[in-house]
């Protein structure tokens, strides 16, 4: 079977194939930007400019995210963070207590806490030392029940790309393939959803949080093929994502030039930082990176997390997670954050 022709409506929920989605007024009538008189929605009519309830369908926000994204926009889905779209799809397609899916670790805690929120068994299978896909490892792992292999590219807490021959391997078999690419910007390569038109089985999801500096207005992006974003939408909330979202979100999205000035910058502290840390004597190994952040393994984390907490500097320990013995995880900063952090671990290195 080519890939192109899965069939997609085999691998959703059957008590999901059947639903219907919720239609709002806003659902019925569409031309939000005529000077009407709204009466249909039971909304408060005094103007305040937040009294209205939004486009359930965020039409021209998507529209602008399809041509900077070169994605057409009935591939496109939006939710209240990249963390929304996954449920959505666990939802979608995991019957629970009975389908299982598989997570690469280490990986993105958010698929465990899916798993047990919606009674979906997974099955860890690890990623090999330099944190790259395990393909056959991942075949072996497969049985009868098993919906779904879930990737995390670039990879947190490790920060790097996995390959893209391993991925395309994984998308060769009857499963969907979701890949997580909240990091993707910080890379210098394409995302994979370029790759939609040749395979119907891959879901894509970015954020809004990292690369364009909006992690509070919660915004996540779906990209897939139209029959996976209309099955989404059977169990989407009517309006997940609201009016100030939507218009920060444009308003962000006026200038691209912006985002890509900071992402550049971001890259290139991220070089300089980890030249720095190599300085260190206590920093025994900087792991490449992807993203905007390093996983960086010294002598002891536990005790340099709590040493530098004690200077005003939070960075996450990822010492229990697996492959990570002694890791510390550190988002890039600001050129003078990052000086903060270079002089204090020199002063915990010499005492």
């Amino acid at each position: 079977m080519k890939r192109n022709e899965i069939d997609i409506m085999n691998l959703a929920r059957p008590s999901v194939k059947g639903l219907k989605p919720y239609a709002s007024a806003k659902d019925e009538f569409q031309d939000f930007d005529q000077e009407l008189i709204y009466l249909d929605a039971n909304e408060n009519p005094y103007e305040n400019g937040l009294n209205r309830y939004p486009d359930p369908h965020q039409m021209i926000l998507k529209k602008r995210i399809s041509t900077l994204k070169g994605v057409p926009a009935d591939r496109i889905l939006l939710g209240n963070g990249s963390d929304e779209i996954l449920d959505m799809i666990f939802r979608v397609f995991f019957e629970p207590g009975e389908d299982n899916i598989i997570i690469n670790t280490p990986t993105f805690g958010m698929f465990k806490v899916l798993c047990g929120v919606n009674n979906v068994e997974y099955k860890e299978v690890s990623l090999t030392k330099d944190f790259q896909l395990d393909p056959d490892k991942i075949s072996e792992a497969i049985d009868a029940n098993t919906k779904a292999i879930f990737i995390c590219s670039p990879n947190n807490p490790t920060g790097n790309l996995m390959k893209k021959e391993a991925i395309k391997e994984l998308l060769s078999k009857d499963l969907l393939v979701i890949i997580d690419e909240a990091y993707i910007d910080f890379s210098g390569k394409s995302s994979w959803n370029q790759e939609l038109e040749n395979y119907k089985n891959l879901i894509v999801t970015q954020t809004f949080s990292k690369a364009y500096g909006l992690a509070g207005i919660r915004l996540g992006v779906c990209y897939a093929d139209p029959e996976v974003i209309t099955l989404l939408k059977k169990v989407k909330m009517p309006y997940n994502i609201n009016i100030l979202t939507q218009k920060t979100a444009l308003k962000q999205l006026e200038d691209e030039a912006i985002t890509k000035k900071e992402v550049a910058e971001i890259v290139e502290n991220r070089k300089k930082l980890a030249i720095e840390l190599s300085k260190i004597n206590l920093v025994k190994k900087i792991y490449p990176s992807d993203s905007n952040f390093l996983l960086v393994k010294v002598d002891d984390a536990d005790r340099r997390y709590k040493e530098l907490i004690g200077k005003d500097l939070v960075i996450r320990n990822r010492s229990k997670e697996p492959l990570c013995e002694n890791c510390l995880r550190i988002t890039v900063g600001t050129p003078e954050e990052n000086k903060s952090l270079i002089k204090s671990l020199i002063y915990l290195d010499t005492k």
